[in-house]
């Protein structure tokens, strides 16, 4: 078919030379070849390539060199298993729970990789796109609202599924309405700056032949303006808020926050117990914008566990991880845009498309992203758990209490029904954080480290 589309299109091509050059408002043909639309002369492309290295290599070395792999320098911590801190019902649970959710998390995942995939390998998402009218950019906004809605509905009977086996095991609170609402407010958001992206990318390369400089810099931009503004824009659509109440527990967190010289102007309580029996803290923002969280469901453990995961969330703010995971991300994400440059001209054939100014290329660029943000979550996570590890550190060098730190982690562990011991694949794919039993052992090599007693 794509043959048969490039041949027709010649004609086309040689009475519309004119109009195809980058400025003019007109759609390319299937059949053009798009180089003077988006692909640029191979002088472009070398120039993209090397911009793509620099990028990439300044990313592996600032990664490289400021991730904090040793959490403690020097000092190694055995490998842990679940046995010597759960009890045997605790870890039965857990491999029970993982193996229920484990099922519809990969299906989820598999339906989400094989879309994507058919949206850059095939016509798919050109033939879909085929079929609305109106100006190209309203187009590219209803494409992407399109293909979202087909992709969801496929995976919504997957996420009722999740969510049943989360009521089953008492972790989920919430009704089915309020599950919907919380679930349409995702997808809702995810999707307007999706379409925003795209938009923005296509626009740019009807314009430009160099469009991926500009949009290596909006993506950079634009990532460190949503980081900025998302504690006050979009936390607050899933959540309400409210200063942590006065009396002792307050004034215990605020004074430690002093004493680690980390400002912190007010802690502030999510109403998480509406959703989900989950405890959890996080820092998020930075500037203007930064605040400590806890859930309000945490508010129940003993006020020393609730200190020691404050403690950690101050380890993350003291060393600017919001700020610095956010600077990584943009530059990710400028590496991205040109990445999409190199790569959208040895796709678009199979997409069926002429160029990546096509309007109806919005969604191989979606599979594209998919793809893209599938493929580097590895890497990130390898990175977040080195992170996530510093802050258990800066934890107990606050606190000095490495017992009520491994029992914080039981009781977060159990509470939430943590995988103790996951699977090669889930630890790579999933794991953000250490596991409850690796947190455990960091704590007794820190006592050992500090000649101070252990759990």
């Amino acid at each position: 078919m794509d043959d048969g589309e490039d041949r027709n299109g010649t004609a086309d091509e040689r009475t519309s030379e004119e109009e195809a050059r980058p400025g003019h408002d007109r759609e390319p043909s299937a059949g053009e070849s798009g180089r003077e639309v988006s692909e640029g002369s191979s002088r472009e492309v070398r120039w993209a390539g090397v911009a793509a290295a620099v990028l990439g290599g300044v990313i592996v070395a600032v990664v490289g060199l400021t991730t904090p792999w040793e959490a403690l320098a020097g000092t190694p911590v055995a490998a842990a298993g679940p046995e010597g801190d759960f009890t045997a019902e605790q870890i039965a649970r857990s491999q029970a729970f993982d193996a229920a959710t484990s099922v519809p998390s990969y299906l989820s995942l598999g339906l989400t990789l094989v879309f994507a995939g058919l949206l850059v390998a095939t016509p798919l998402g050109a033939k879909v796109l085929g079929v609305l009218r109106g100006p190209w950019w309203v187009r590219v906004l209803l494409g992407v609202l399109l293909l979202t809605v087909i992709e969801e509905a496929l995976r919504w009977p997957l996420g009722v599924w999740f969510e049943t086996v989360l009521r089953d095991y008492g972790l989920s609170t919430q009704d089915w309405v309020s599950w919907t609402g919380d679930r349409l407010k995702r997808i809702g958001i995810s999707t307007a700056l999706l379409g925003g992206m795209i938009l923005a990318v296509v626009a740019l390369a009807r314009r430009l032949r160099r469009w991926w400089i500009p949009a290596a810099a909006g993506a950079f931009a634009l990532t460190v303006a949503a980081s900025f503004v998302y504690p006050v824009v979009f936390e607050p659509v899933f959540n309400d808020f409210r200063s942590m109440p006065d009396g002792p527990l307050r004034t215990s967190l605020l004074a430690m926050a002093e004493r680690d010289g980390v400002p912190v102007e007010d802690v502030l309580v999510a109403d998480a117990s509406r959703r989900t029996t989950a405890l959890n803290a996080y820092v998020s923002g930075f500037g203007a914008t930064r605040r400590i969280v806890v859930y309000d469901n945490l508010l129940k453990a003993p006020e020393p566990e609730v200190e020691l995961v404050v403690a950690h969330e101050l380890g993350h703010a003291k060393e600017n991880d919001v700020l610095y995971g956010t600077l990584i991300g943009a530059l990710g994400a400028a590496f991205g845009a040109i990445l999409l440059y190199l790569v959208f001209g040895r796709v678009r054939r199979r997409a069926g498309v002429a160029s990546i100014a096509d309007w109806r290329a919005a969604g191989a660029i979606m599979g594209l992203m998919t793809l893209a943000t599938f493929l580097s979550g590895p890497a990130q996570n390898l990175v977040s758990r080195q992170i996530e590890a510093r802050a258990d550190v800066h934890a107990l060098d606050l606190t000095r209490d490495p017992v009520t730190f491994a029992a914080m982690q039981k009781r977060l562990a159990t509470a939430n029904i943590s995988d103790l011991s996951p699977d090669a694949v889930e630890y790579v794919l999933y794991a953000s954080h250490p596991t409850a039993p690796q947190r455990i052992a960091l704590a007794r090599a820190w006592a050992e480290l500090n000649g101070v007693p252990g759990p």
